[in-house]
């Protein structure tokens, strides 16, 4: 069997360089878009190759002040860790952390050497993504805009709250709360983990994983089949729902024959965006229940018949190596 390759367009061949796109008028009260409008090929390959104007906005811009301070306060700690050595810094960023309070000063403000760095940090973060959540709003209202994306960026917000500060005020301890930094937030993963029984016996933590697992399937699924027609005008997706053409014909025939189950033009975005929101709402929602509800994930799987129950190892006594024949002494 031969196959034939007749058409590919994973990256963009042809760039059109049109006028620019300034977008329609809005009232943006003393702020106005930004007037720098620069074309990127590399941003061309994969998608549009304009970028700007820009609108930040009160509410842009604070979100991104609070956004810079959060970011600082993290960086210096994790600089003045080492030393303030920057090769040391650059060599050991991966394992470089701020940490929560200690278990002893509970929900109070400790020292800011001693885990007040870590509170003012997350106060920062937080409020520097509640202000872009707000901007997100305005801004699909002021265009006439659905809010979808502004509830999508919600479902993320949930459980960012939900790790550093809905669950810490439930177990009455700021020491809950994750580090800051790339391993040991990984480490505090294991450990949170092991801790409670091992989280694959959270069933929120399974819907978690499915919808993740599904959102990649369904996006590369979705992006790979409007490619693979964009060859009839597939990509032009709002004329296909009102006025269906032979692109959307041969997508929604490939995906029954393939996946199943039928998906319009408009239908498969509503797919993706519930997995993609419900991966962070189960998940935090999983999380919330740690320690709180549930003390024991494997112990909880077993008495609800969710998991095995697993017979004790035999015991075996330790052996002093010292004993053995041949041993030096």
């Amino acid at each position: 069997m031969a196959f034939v390759i007749d058409y590919q367009n994973i990256f963009t061949r042809v760039q059109v360089r049109g006028p620019d796109e300034v977008g329609p008028p809005i009232d943006t009260g003393i702020y106005s878009r930004s007037k720098t409008i620069r074309h990127s090929y590399w941003a061309g390959k994969i998608g549009d190759a304009q970028i700007g104007p820009i609108y930040l906005g009160w509410f842009g811009s604070a979100s991104l002040l609070c956004g810079i301070v959060a970011f600082e306060i993290i960086g210096l700690n994790m600089w003045a860790s080492v030393n303030w050595d920057p090769v040391q810094f650059v060599r050991q960023l991966f394992w470089l952390a701020l940490e929560p309070p200690a278990p002893q000063y509970g929900l109070s403000f400790p020292p800011l050497a001693e885990g007040g760095w870590w509170l003012l940090a997350g106060f920062f973060m937080t409020l520097s993504l509640l202000l872009w959540w707000v901007r997100t709003y305005r801004r699909a209202r002021a265009l006439g805009l659905g809010t979808h994306v502004a509830w999508a960026f919600a479902a993320a917000i949930w459980l960012v709250l939900v790790l550093g500060f809905l669950r810490p005020l439930l177990m009455g301890s700021w020491s809950e709360g994750v580090p800051f930094g790339i391993f040991p937030h990984l480490d505090w993963t294991a450990a949170f983990s092991i801790r409670y029984g091992n989280l694959f016996y959270n069933p929120f933590h399974a819907l978690s994983i499915t919808f993740l697992y599904g959102s990649a399937v369904l996006f590369a699924m979705h992006g790979a089949t409007i490619l693979a027609v964009s060859q009839y005008g597939g990509e032009r997706e709002i004329e296909q729902i009102v006025d269906r053409g032979t692109a959307s014909e041969r997508a929604a025939l490939f995906w029954r024959w393939t996946m199943g189950f039928n998906a319009t033009m408009e239908s498969i975005h509503r797919w993706a965006w519930w997995f993609a929101v419900l991966t962070p709402l189960t998940g935090g929602i999983g999380i919330l229940l740690t320690g709180t509800v549930v003390d024991n994930w494997y112990l909880w799987a077993v008495k609800h018949d969710f998991a095995p129950v697993y017979p004790p190892p035999p015991y075996t006594p330790a052996v002093d190596p010292l004993t053995l024949p041949g041993a030096t002494r």
